[in-house]
């Protein structure tokens, strides 16, 4: 199955209103580098209403996490349904930074996939081991048990977006080899199929995300079941994005 290649860009914590004058350049540009891709970005909550409003409906903006209620006491949170009222089209949930540095586990970026979906939105659940967990070869054990844990039941290439991210290799410099990537994506795609069935299995985009820059970009995203990238800090510059958009292939 061909499957529509997708270009993510997380911000994470950078974005300023000044800073929008690069989602103008990616806008601008929007018209070639989306022939045949999808592209989403994702910025902090605070310009997510006026990178909509810059970046049309060419390039999909999405939230970076959110709280699995619709609304209560949460301080400080934003639910799906409030990223859906300004105009996400996506949630990225299960980051290993948001794993790591607020100790969420599986079953709650589950729930948070499941909230994601309540609110028509589409999950973009992120997986990943960790430097000494691939040194040990336990990858594909945790890639395994982390898909069974945080994917959703009921799951389709409409509503789910993995995004496999070594760890060790985010905002790093660090890229896993090809044949490495190639391996994890393969157990993915048939992780999925096993999980989903064939037709549904085969539908879900899995991204490969990890220091991925203009420079390497086309040999990563030519591996077969790579089908597309999550990009941390070159997407913040809209040179460095566009050109990852323009070595994805397509067709």
């Amino acid at each position: 199955m061909k499957r529509r290649p997708l270009i993510a860009g997380n911000w994470k914590m950078n974005g300023l209103l000044r800073q929008l004058t690069e989602l103008q350049m990616i806008a601008e540009a929007a018209g070639e580098i989306g022939e045949g891709r999808d592209l989403l970005i994702c910025p902090p909550a605070t310009i997510l209403s006026a990178s909509r409003g810059i970046l049309g409906q060419k390039v999909a903006i999405g939230g970076q996490d959110c709280h699995a209620a619709p609304s209560g006491a949460h301080t400080g949170d934003l639910s799906a349904e409030m990223l859906a009222d300004v105009g996400a089209r996506y949630v990225i949930v299960g980051h290993s930074e948001r794993r790591a540095d607020h100790d969420e586990d599986d079953a709650a970026v589950r729930a948070k996939a499941e909230a994601a979906w309540r609110a028509g939105l589409v999950a973009i659940v992120c997986i990943g081991e960790s430097e000494a967990q691939r040194e040990a070869g336990e990858t594909l054990d945790v890639l395994g048990a982390q898909v069974a844990g945080s994917v959703p039941d009921g799951a389709t290439g409409a509503n789910l977006v993995l995004a496999y991210e070594p760890v060790w290799a985010i905002g790093t410099g660090r890229t896993a080899a090809v044949e490495d990537i190639a391996d994890a994506h393969g157990f993915l795609r048939r992780t999925l199929v096993e999980r989903l069935g064939e037709e549904r299995g085969a539908a879900v985009r899995i991204l490969y995300g990890g220091s991925v820059k203009p420079g390497n970009a086309a040999e990563l995203l030519a591996i077969d079941d790579v089908d597309g990238a999550l990009v941390g800090g070159a997407s913040l510059k809209a040179d460095d994005f566009i050109a990852i958009c323009r070595a994805t292939p397509v067709g």
